[in-house]
């Protein structure tokens, strides 16, 4: 198979789809894999490496787009993509389609096939390649949202941690998986006082244990969110449900109670968001205030620390790109029912529900499309 590495063209998006590594096991096992110049540069991998590890090395990215059969990135297509696309290519990448109407119409009317690596669930549950960047972006929110307290950020001048007879910052997490987990150990770390809010007890009687008791634990329900984000000083969204809309948890309303200079990083703003105020943003352009809040709402925090995030990443997406390109999309997602639900296009259909039912799009299963 021909496999296709293009630039990044997001904003400030320094991460790349592919490490030499995985461009050395990938030709070892007879592919071709063609690597845009520069692609890798933002997170310090040079041209050459990926020449002396078996890769071919294109000076643009139509030769990447046009040779290839399925592409390997990070990011959805931006706007100025679309028209590179090509009927029945594997599209393999981060997609978050439930927000994004018009690139879903493209994929739909293109028939390319769009594997999300958000999607892929493993039997328990897990989701092996979307926990990666949601370690990332969970440890980076606490650092961003200490950042911003700062008084010269908007903030409210608050030190996270405190000092001897000074309170520490309250810390609010909205949601108990990776995202918020991660969120906490980093806060705790750096000295706050942390409260997760999770909707799922057995959720939060396994947060209470990991954390020995040193974070306070809420069943999520408007009122306990509502509470909660009045006397937050730094409010991380972590809500995630795969592949749908996040839901809009605190309203408009809870935003006007908070304190003025707070500081709110909604992580889930990749899948709209579960801050009714909040709107994705970008790494040149981050943040914006509402009612006196400062909001954070970056929808691809991890390009921030591309050298890490590209290695993390890649880590795990390479043993599915190598059973893709081995067997085939149809056979690799027959042998492998995990694989199988990051299908959330397939020639002119949606076949993933909850992608579905965000866009109000039928839902065919991706079992009566194959052949």
């Amino acid at each position: 198979m021909i496999i296709g590495v293009p630039k990044e063209i997001k904003d400030n998006e320094f991460r790349v789809g592919m490490v030499p590594a995985g461009v050395k096991v990938l030709t070892e096992l007879g592919h071709r894999v063609i690597i845009q110049e520069g692609a890798g540069e933002g997170s310090g991998i040079q041209n050459e490496e990926y020449v002396h590890a078996g890769g071919k090395v294109a000076r643009g990215s139509d030769e990447v787009w046009s040779m290839a059969e399925m592409i390997v990135k990070v990011k959805e297509p931006l706007e100025q993509e679309y028209c590179k696309l090509k009927k029945h290519q594997i599209l393999f990448t981060y997609l978050h389609l439930a927000p994004l109407a018009e690139l879903t119409k493209v994929l739909l009317e293109k028939k390319v096939t769009g594997i999300a690596y958000e999607t892929i669930r493993e039997h328990d549950g897990s989701l092996p390649l979307l926990t990666p960047m949601s370690e990332v972006a969970g440890r980076m929110a606490i650092q961003i949202g200490a950042q911003y307290l700062e008084k010269n950020q908007g903030g409210r001048g608050i030190l996270l941690s405190g000092v001897p007879g000074v309170p520490p910052a309250q810390v609010v997490v909205i949601g108990g998986g990776v995202v918020g987990v991660n969120a906490a150990k980093i806060a705790l770390g750096m000295g706050a006082q942390v409260t997760i809010l999770d909707n799922h007890l057995p959720k939060l009687r396994y947060l209470d244990d990991v954390f020995l008791g040193r974070v306070a634990t809420l069943a999520s329900n408007s009122l306990t969110v509502a509470q909660s984000v009045r006397k937050a000083d730094l409010l991380i969204g972590a809500v995630l449900i795969p592949g749908a809309s996040a839901p809009k948890l605190v309203t408009r309303h809870m935003i006007t109670t908070m304190k003025k200079g707070a500081v709110i990083v909604d992580v889930s703003v990749d899948q709209g968001g579960c801050i009714e105020t909040t709107h994705p943003t970008t790494h040149s352009d981050p943040t914006f205030f509402v009612d006196g809040v400062l909001h954070y709402c970056v929808a691809n925090m991890p390009g921030a620390v591309p050298r890490t995030s590209t290695f993390a990443l890649t880590n795990a997406t390479l043993p599915y790109a190598a059973k893709l390109a081995g067997m085939g999309f149809q056979q690799a997602i027959r042998s492998d029912s995990a694989l199988g639900q990051g299908v959330n296009v397939f020639d002119g259909h949606v076949t993933y529900r909850a992608v579905a039912d965000s866009l109000k799009i039928p839902y065919t299963p991706i079992g009566e499309l194959l052949n």
